[in-house]
């Protein structure tokens, strides 16, 4: 064992720390209301906020959806309100994600959430709300959880739950130096949403027949100091249309069939289905949202099957919205299928152009037991479509969009991994920072 460090009940750490009981360390740890409260849910900004598991987020808040409960109510339940620096705990479900009360929060109730109330002279609720987030926070709830369908965590056990406490200066500068972090990554959270917000204006603006031009070929908006900039990609509550600068003409209703081919994937004998990446990669319908079981394919195909970087896939069972691929080469399986455009048809654009028509398609066939789309479904669709030249304009705007909103996804991403490497050096001890 490193020199300095000792063995305990929550692992190795620095000998100047100590292990607590989370009861040894509140004045007080309850529930909140446990019961059905809809009957006291009132309307407008006359009750009082009532905080329940689904706005709780690890060490922060969602107010989505969140609920109001009467005076009357909120008297009948003064145990459940809350105050400053309590932390909340989700007690059933996502069982131990926790955050820390905020001063605008008081006075607030709650329902089925564990309320610790730490003793502040030696207690810094900030660390303890990042120690139960991290690794070792959730293996320790891990440990003494309940249920099996539905788990759920008892308070008395929270009460015996074993702690790693250092010296409270120690605690404050850890939280601080995690809450940055925490900063960091919900400016770039905030930031996101706004980018997917703007794109989702542009795409409905540039998507639409044009019935006006851009006022001097360009959008206008806000920036945060209330000044404004004028940029081409910039829209701010835009019409239902806008055109490019340059463009005229009427765009022509056409049935897609006549631009595109829609290509059904092969059924490739899964005998020869392997995930050591042996061979080339199939695309199955699952893969085109995620990467948690990948198989190659290595025995003999065509290469008319096999698909490249900015290919439009479609799957064709239950979520019909369609992706761009970009993984590598791959080999098109069953039940997928690719836009195949002709010289009329850029391939870009068809992929932004398509998102709206195939939710229609989704919509019509959410009845069936399980939803179908066939290559006739995406060949009939009709619509109003620019020449080729706009087309590929608008698919550059489009593009330089998601490019950007990638940039900050990827940083975003390196963040929350920088976090959890700064989780584990200072929440053990390994690294200090006092």
């Amino acid at each position: 064992m490193k020199p300095g460090y000792k063995q305990t009940e929550v692992g190795v750490i620095p000998k100047e720390w100590e292990v607590k009981t989370l009861g040894s360390l509140t004045t007080l740890l309850t529930n909140g209301f446990v019961g059905t409260a809809t009957t006291a849910y009132v309307a407008g900004d006359d009750g009082v906020l009532y905080i329940q598991g689904y706005n709780v987020q690890e060490n922060g808040f969602n107010f989505h959806g969140i609920k109001r409960v009467s005076k009357a109510f909120h008297a009948r339940n003064k145990k459940s309100c809350l105050q400053a620096s309590d932390l909340l705990t989700i007690q059933t479900g996502d069982i131990g994600v926790t955050t820390v009360v905020p001063p605008e929060l008081v006075g607030a109730n709650c329902h089925a959430l564990i309320i610790s109330r730490l003793r502040k002279q030696e207690s810094e609720p900030g660390y303890y709300c990042q120690y139960f987030n991290s690794e070792r926070g959730r293996v320790a709830f891990k440990e003494i959880e309940t249920g099996t369908t539905m788990k759920h965590l008892n308070g008395g056990a929270m009460k015996r739950l074993f702690l790693p406490s250092p010296p409270v200066e120690e605690q404050r500068a850890i939280a601080t130096a995690l809450s940055d972090v925490d900063g960091l990554l919900g400016g770039l959270d905030r930031l996101i949403a706004k980018k997917r917000d703007l794109k989702q204006a542009a795409m409905q603006a540039l998507l639409s027949p044009p019935t006006k031009p851009m006022e001097n070929g360009k959008w206008k908006m806000d920036n945060k100091d209330g000044s404004s900039r004028n940029s081409p990609l910039s829209i701010v509550n835009s019409p239902l249309s806008l055109r490019l600068p340059g463009f005229h003409g009427e765009w022509e209703v056409k049935r897609l069939g006549t631009l595109l081919r829609f290509q059904v994937g092969f059924p490739f004998s899964s005998a020869f289905f392997n995930e050591k990446g042996e061979g080339i990669r199939l695309v199955k319908n699952r893969d085109l949202k995620s990467d948690d079981q990948v198989f190659h394919y290595n025995a003999r195909y065509e290469e008319a099957f096999v698909v490249r970087d900015g290919d439009v896939l479609i799957g064709m069972d239950g979520d019909f919205l369609p992706c761009q691929w970009n993984k590598g080469p791959a080999l098109l399986n069953q039940r997928v299928g690719r836009v195949v455009p002709n010289s009329g048809l850029n391939v870009a654009f068809a992929f932004y152009a398509l998102i709206e028509p195939l939710k229609e398609i989704e919509i019509v066939t959410s009845s069936t037991t399980v939803k179908h789309l066939s290559h006739g479904d995406v060949e009939g669709i009709e619509c109003r479509l620019p020449e080729l030249p706009e087309q590929t304009a608008i698919a550059e705007v489009l593009t330089e969009m998601d490019g950007e909103l990638a940039v900050l996804e990827q940083r975003r991403e390196k963040t929350r991994a920088l976090k959890q490497a700064m989780m584990q050096e200072l929440l053990t001890g390994r690294t200090r920072l006092v």
